[in-house]
C-alpha cells in the first residue's frame, strides 16, 4: 500500500486516521478500534468485514 492511499483513507465509522499493519495485512483505526483487512492489496472498508480490536490487549 502507498503512502499517498493510505494518508488520504479514512475510517468510515469515525473518519479517524488508519495505520498500515503490514504482519495482519490490515488498516487499523485506534479511534473506532476496528481493522480493515486488505485483501489481495486492496483495503475492504466496509464495516460488516472489520474486525474489532481487543482492549485487553496490546494489539495495533
Amino acid at each position: 500500500m502507498n503512502d499517498y492511499l493510505l494518508e488520504i483513507l479514512r475510517c468510515p465509522k469515525s473518519g479517524g486516521k488508519l495505520e498500515l499493519d503490514k504482519d495482519k495485512m490490515e488498516l487499523i483505526c485506534k479511534e473506532s478500534k476496528l481493522a480493515y483487512p486488505i485483501v489481495d492489496g486492496i483495503p475492504i472498508m466496509l464495516l460488516d468485514e472489520a474486525r474489532e480490536l481487543k482492549e485487553d490487549t496490546n494489539e495495533n
